[in-house]
């Protein structure tokens, strides 16, 4: 039984990495949809749709658990296609719950009353579907209360990535955090809100400067699956299986992915 990992394009890579690196012994389906890509600057029904043929397909693939590596289908889709009803024996997990319970310094499944944190003033960079969702601010809530979020919405930024196009990446990157900065000029703590996003974490930093503290997901993704699949032991298959599927041209993405990642990386078609 693999764990699917879902994507809009490239950024779940990012994800898929770690999680290969702290659950070696897991295995794992990584799909791409990439013909549709990039889902931030689509409407809500479109991420919808688009996420819950992804999943389905990670599912008829045996993988009884997914992942959304996008934030974008996290913010958009998963509580309504939660609210739909998902299958008996299947779970769809998104990624936003980590990266605020690191915000929020709350252990894994904390389900304590929302309290006071250390940063009061939180910047999020995010695609514009996610930022106008405000799935972020809602879920903080649950967690956390006396903090202020300043979104900036990137627009951009993905596409350059997804073209491979860094140099532009980085110079949006510099525009939009300059943009946020006028907005709010001293944030104590910045939360990357796309998984594209940590290819560009010390562009970030640089931007926003030191005494910034840049929250990316990766790491905090795969730390929190490893303890979700802890808990849920019948969730989890023996074997390193690595598979990686995409809706997009199969030579192209891996072309792309070998790029994205510096390493050798071939896709099948879904």
């Amino acid at each position: 039984m693999a764990v699917g990992i879902f994507d809009s394009g490239l950024g779940g890579l990012t994800v898929m990495d770690k999680v290969a690196a702290r659950l070696p012994e897991q295995g794992l389906i990584y799909l791409g949809d990439n013909a549709h890509a990039p889902y931030g600057v689509r409407t809500a029904d479109d991420i919808h749709a688009l996420t819950r043929a992804g999943v389905e397909r990670l599912w008829s693939e045996g993988c009884n658990l997914v992942v959304l590596a996008c934030n974008t289908a996290s913010a958009v889709a998963l509580r309504r296609m939660q609210e739909a009803g998902v299958p008996e024996g299947k779970r769809v997990l998104g990624v936003f719950v980590p990266l605020i319970e690191a915000l929020t310094e709350r252990q894994w499944g904390d389900n304590s009353p929302p309290r006071e944190v250390n940063a009061r003033h939180v910047a999020l960079f995010a695609t514009p579907a996610t930022v106008s969702s405000r799935a972020f601010q809602r879920e903080l809530a649950f967690r956390a209360i006396g903090v202020d979020v300043e979104a900036q919405a990137c627009g951009g930024v993905v596409d350059a990535i997804e073209e491979g196009d860094m140099i532009l990446a980085e110079a949006l990157v510099r525009s939009h955090v300059d943009a946020l900065l006028r907005k709010m000029p001293e944030p104590q703590a910045a939360v990357l809100g796309c998984t594209h996003y940590p290819l560009l974490a010390e562009t970030f930093q640089e931007a926003l400067g030191p005494n910034v503290t840049v929250f990316s997901q990766p790491d905090l993704v795969a730390e929190s699956l490893a303890d979700y699949l802890e808990r849920r032991p019948a969730m989890r298959s023996a074997g390193e299986g690595r598979r990686y599927l995409t809706t997009g041209d199969p030579s192209r993405v891996s072309d792309r992915a070998t790029q994205f990642l510096r390493r050798s990386v071939r896709f099948e078609a879904a």
